[in-house]
């Protein structure tokens, strides 16, 4: 069996950089004696969140510490703040607790994060398209009081009938699809006349999907690695799917379906959130063909 990986697959710096801190921050802990928590799961895979659970590593539900029943557990440690950031409410929390904090809140959502704020005292009406339950989310909206999410175009045209003599700026989750939130910023520019849109997209998805795209025609089977729970690895899946070649999303290598073992050429590809080990782990199963015994 020939296996081609994507040109571009895997962490990307955010989460690289988040889980390094993390990991640091478990080696000062076992030092100090300290217990070090992650403010909600650090990454979108459980894979890497157990592994890290094993040096020590736990994980603080935002949604608990939020309503201050966490305030005991979480005095006098280390609590590393995810990629996805966290809203200023949470950070003034810990910040009046004993609380050493290690922000690894990724530089992109950092900048939409200040970009949210400024609009909003600029006085726009801010529409966030992206995902209303997603972490990035949650915490931009912290520092964006009276901002709306709009999670399609159906949502964003209503709001934007509703907000039609308005200033209106519309700033975007990282990890949408740019093709998602162009549809969603042509309902704006159609109702608004007074409208901002600002690309804050990550580079990091779409190189993901312009590089399973181009791997696609060079093999006759897709398989796609990372978390169930990751946006960005689902969406990379769509886009596996799209391309009308058999394709399956998977998290570990005991996950790999017998089907796969059927074709000559197969193409890899993992989410922004799926650590490096587990692609590996993916590939060197395939090559030795051991999974449900079959030779490749």
């Amino acid at each position: 069996m020939q296996i081609v990986r994507a040109q571009v697959l895997g962490m990307c710096m955010g989460v690289r950089r988040a889980e390094e801190k993390a990991k640091k921050a478990a080696q000062r802990a076992m030092k100090s004696g300290k217990p070090v928590f992650t403010y909600g799961p650090l990454i979108h895979n459980p894979q890497a969140v157990r592994a890290l659970e094993d040096l020590g590593v736990k994980v603080l539900d935002p949604e608990a510490f939020e309503r201050g029943e966490l305030d005991e557990k979480a005095n006098n440690s280390i609590v590393v703040i995810r990629a996805h950031g966290a809203p200023p409410e949470a950070l003034e929390r810990l910040g009046s607790l004993d609380v050493e904090i290690v922000d690894a809140t990724c530089p992109r959502v950092l900048k939409s994060q200040k970009k949210a704020a400024s609009l909003i005292e600029k006085g726009y009406s801010l529409a966030i398209a992206g995902d209303r339950s997603h972490g990035e989310v949650t915490g931009i909206l912290g520092y964006a009081p009276g901002a709306k999410v709009v999670q399609n175009a159906e949502e964003a045209a209503v709001l934007a009938k509703e907000w039609e003599r308005r200033a209106v700026a519309l700033i975007a989750q990282t990890t949408i699809k740019k093709s998602e939130y162009d549809a969603i910023a042509a309902q704006f520019k159609a109702h608004c006349p007074s409208f901002l849109a600002f690309d804050t997209l990550c580079p990091a998805t779409a190189e993901r999907q312009k590089a399973l795209k181009q791997m696609a025609e060079k093999v006759e089977a897709l398989l796609v690695v990372g978390g169930k729970n990751s946006a960005n690895t689902q969406r990379l899946f769509m886009a596996a799917k799209e391309t009308g070649k058999p394709a399956w999303h998977i998290e570990t290598a005991a996950e790999l379906p017998k089907e796969i073992f059927q074709y000559t050429s197969v193409g890899l590809t993992a989410g922004a959130s799926t650590p490096d080990s587990m692609v590996d782990d993916v590939e060197s199963t395939l090559i030795k063909g051991e999974h449900h015994g079959h030779a490749s």
